[in-house]
This record gives structure tokens, C-alpha cells and sequence, in this order.
């Protein structure tokens, strides 16, 4: 968020500080599901269901070590810009983050066909990433690889930032954001690990079909998958 100059004051902070630390405990609710984040004071939060995914660009220091600044940042708005869109098209979603070329989600999945659109979701984010391995290709530009993480758990949500300023953020905590956060950094780091990593509590909400097309890592203890999405892989084979 845009951010302009005001002069600090130590005093004021610690006021600030002493205000955070002494307001109640009994300003965070259980939710089962994402509420509103109009909802949201500088003295409240959420306990919520949700799931969250999280999507890398694998070995970006190469890029950025072989290519000018003008590619790479077209690369990576390229990546950025079309995740979001992808991202965006899910019913369920509540928030999307991006940090550096990392762009993640949280989703309300209240329900396992929710799970499982997520889990397609992320077969179009591969299938993504073929069709812009195919653009940069035609740019004689080196092919990107991804990792893709998903978890399913608790979260805290909170609004984070500085009152009065209107800098402000809607921030998420928890083991479900961290957890899906590491299993992304599994997606696709070696040849025995394939591009989609899920928790064991994603994989036991999939359907039985979704979960033939999952396998056991026992290196990250966790499930993997490598899949894609079948109209944008035959749209991608029409083109090429």
C-alpha cells in the first residue's frame, strides 16, 4: 500500500504499543467460516476455517542472473497477472497475496466439493504454466518450473497496521498458512517431487478420483500429484 512521509515519535509508538498489548482477549471469535473483513477492528480477530494455497516460481536467482530487468519483469508480471486471474476464478476465495513471485490464496472451503475445485485449481496453475513455458519459448526464453502447496486448518485473521494512517491489511496466521507455505517450497525442488504438494487433510477431503491422481511422498511426508487441466492442455496442443 502507498505510503507517504510522517515524522516518528517513540513516545507515541510505546502509546500505541501499551494500547495493543492491554486490549482484551476476548475480542477473537470462533468462526467456522471467513467473515467479512469489514468486520475487522485494530482491537479484534477471527479464529476461521479455511484452506490456503500457496504458488512459487522455482530457481527465480537463475532467471534473474541470465536475463535484463525489462524480461524479467515481463516474466514475472506475465506469472503474477495470470495466477490472479486464475485465482480470482474460484467461488471461494477470500484473499490473494503477493510476495515477490510467491502468490497465495485463502479460500472458504466449507465443503469437500469446495476441496476439490481447490485441488482443479491447482491442475490449471500447471497447465498455466505450460502455456506461458510455450509464450516464453517463442521469446527463445528459459521455461519456469512451479511448486504449489495446499493445506486446509486454522487461521487467525487480524487487521494489521498503523490506525489513523489508512495503511492497513487484512494479515493471516496460523499453521494452515505456514504449513501450505512449506509444502509449496517441496512442489517440484527435486525429480522425485511433482509440481502439486498437499496435506493429508487436503488429500482425505478429494474425491476417489481426485485421489488416484495423488501418490504418497515419503521423503516430505506428505502427498504429491502431477496434474493438469485437460481443456487447457488440448487448447495448448491445437496451438503449438
Amino acid at each position: 500500500m502507498k505510503a507517504s512521509f510522517t515524522s516518528y515519535n517513540h513516545l507515541d509508538s510505546d502509546t500505541r504499543i501499551r494500547e495493543i498489548l492491554d486490549s482484551s482477549d476476548f475480542g477473537y471469535e470462533e468462526k467456522d467460516s471467513i467473515p467479512s473483513r469489514e468486520q475487522l477492528t485494530f482491537t479484534n480477530g477471527f479464529y476461521v476455517n479455511c484452506s490456503a494455497m500457496f504458488i512459487d516460481m522455482r530457481e527465480s536467482k537463475t532467471l534473474s542472473s541470465k536475463y535484463k530487468r525489462p524480461t524479467l519483469a515481463r516474466i514475472y508480471r506475465a506469472f503474477i497477472s495470470e495466477l490472479v486471474a486464475l485465482l480470482r476464478g474460484n467461488t471461494t476465495v477470500c484473499e490473494i497475496m503477493i510476495e515477490g513471485d510467491c502468490v497465495w490464496g485463502i479460500f472458504d472451503t466449507k465443503q469437500k466439493k469446495n476441496v476439490n475445485e481447490l485441488f482443479s485449481d491447482a491442475a490449471r496453475v500447471v497447465s498455466l504454466r505450460n502455456i506461458l513455458n510455450w509464450r516464453l519459448s517463442q521469446k527463445s526464453i528459459d521455461s519456469i518450473q512451479v511448486g504449489v502447496g495446499l493445506d486446509y486448518g486454522r487461521a487467525l485473521m487480524i487487521k494489521g497496521g498503523y490506525r489513523g494512517s489508512g495503511i492497513n491489511e487484512v494479515v493471516w496466521m496460523g499453521d494452515v498458512v505456514g504449513s501450505a507455505a512449506h509444502l509449496c517450497s517441496y512442489g517440484s525442488r527435486s525429480f522425485t517431487d511433482k509440481s502439486v504438494i498437499l496435506s493429508k487433510t487436503i488429500h482425505n477431503n478429494l474425491t476417489e478420483d481426485n485421489k488416484r491422481l495423488c501418490s504418497w511422498n515419503m521423503l516430505r511426508d506428505c502427498y504429491h500429484a502431477n496434474i493438469v487441466n485437460t481443456k487447457m492442455e488440448e487448447w495448448l496442443t491445437t496451438q503449438q
